[in-house]
């Protein structure tokens, strides 16, 4: 690769826009949601004993690793995974190995564009006020209380009444001007798309995740408050660590949160500069990333659940899935407070 056609490759323009960059490829539902579900099924507290753990033995490693890899990369006109691993693997296979650095983020980012629609529309009804509404009985508590918000993601996304899907109209537009955005911003490029947004989206989401945190502090019902929430998600469990299942989830939760071995890592790093400072970047990138997990990720999911369904009711909600959590019960939380549209659309 000629040098004319190394230096055509776009760089980041700042550091600043590098590490948001990099955080915002990591940051993402899997921190306000995946991240409670697992430690509420894992033992609370004692998850993040082995998650701690692996972030410092697996995480960061893993990552610094990956950052190295597509700096080397793009000091050499390569930003793609199968070229990268070529160079450094002197092996006819090191391109067909490169290859799932293509396909798992293009898989990835075929669910997630979906899912971010999701979250679009769920915003936009609250916003406009076409979301569920609370049941009449006072008696109701956890399915009952959860029915009509069941049933509006049901219908939102088209899974009743037979086994084809019929998508809303809301889905189908939300899911459209979604995919309509994200191309918009990939198309251009890094310093004029990716940079931009992250400089403008990672601060955003950091103060409505603040302002979500402290209107989740107060909630109290007859059930619970959000306290005991955050003493049941952080008070350890000290004989879930026998488990190796534990062990296992707190890894793999790494590894999903901050996007390693997916590819997108190393295609991002290529674009740092070759005499730019990668071992601070990525530590910072991934602290913010923590920090979005860990601190808010964990104090507003759970906690809120806690004091409506009380801890038996959070778990049960935990063990159905993150998208229980998120698209069925934060709602019947939020339409359950003063102000709740308005939180809701945040």
């Amino acid at each position: 690769m000629s040098t004319r056609d190394t230096n055509q490759r776009e760089f980041w323009l700042s550091r600043t826009g590098l590490i948001l960059a990099m955080a915002g490829n990591a940051i993402g539902l899997g921190n306000f949601l995946r991240f409670p579900v697992q430690a509420a099924e894992n033992g609370g507290g004692a998850f993040m004993i082995p998650y701690i753990i692996a972030f410092f033995i697996i995480g960061i490693p893993l990552m610094w690793v990956e950052w190295g890899m597509g700096r080397y990369g793009g000091a050499r006109g390569h930003g793609t995974s199968p070229a990268i691993f070529s160079l450094l693997w002197n092996s006819p296979i090191a391109k067909f190995v490169g290859v799932f650095g293509l396909w798992i983020p293009l898989v990835v980012a075929v669910y997630y564009i979906y899912i971010e629609s999701w979250a679009l529309g769920y915003s936009i009804s609250f916003l406009i006020g076409y979301s569920p509404e609370l049941p009449n009985s006072p008696a109701l508590h956890v399915e009952g209380y959860l029915k009509p918000f069941s049933d509006f993601l049901n219908d939102y996304i088209g899974v009743r009444g037979g086994n084809f899907f019929y998508p809303s109209l809301m889905a189908y537009s939300a899911f459209i001007v979604t995919y309509a955005l994200n191309i918009s911003i990939l198309i251009r490029g890094i310093s004029k798309g990716i940079e931009i947004v992250a400089k403008i989206a990672l601060p955003s989401l950091f103060v409505l995740a603040l302002v979500l945190f402290v209107r989740v502090l107060t909630l109290k019902t007859q059930y619970g408050t959000a306290i005991q929430g955050l003493n049941f998600l952080w008070n350890p469990n000290l004989a879930a660590l026998r488990s190796p299942d534990v062990w296992i989830a707190a890894a793999g939760q790494i590894f999903f949160t901050l996007s390693l071995g997916f590819g997108a890592i190393i295609t991002y790093a290529s674009y740092v500069r070759q005499d730019q400072d990668i071992t601070l970047s990525g530590l910072t990138a991934a602290s913010l990333n923590e920090t979005a997990e860990v601190v808010l990720g964990g104090s507003i999911a759970i906690p809120a659940a806690v004091a409506f369904f009380g801890v038996a009711g959070a778990v049960s909600i935990a063990k159905s899935g993150a998208f229980n959590l998120g698209f069925i019960s934060l709602p019947a939380i939020f339409a359950s407070i003063p102000a709740g549209k308005f939180l809701g659309f945040l």
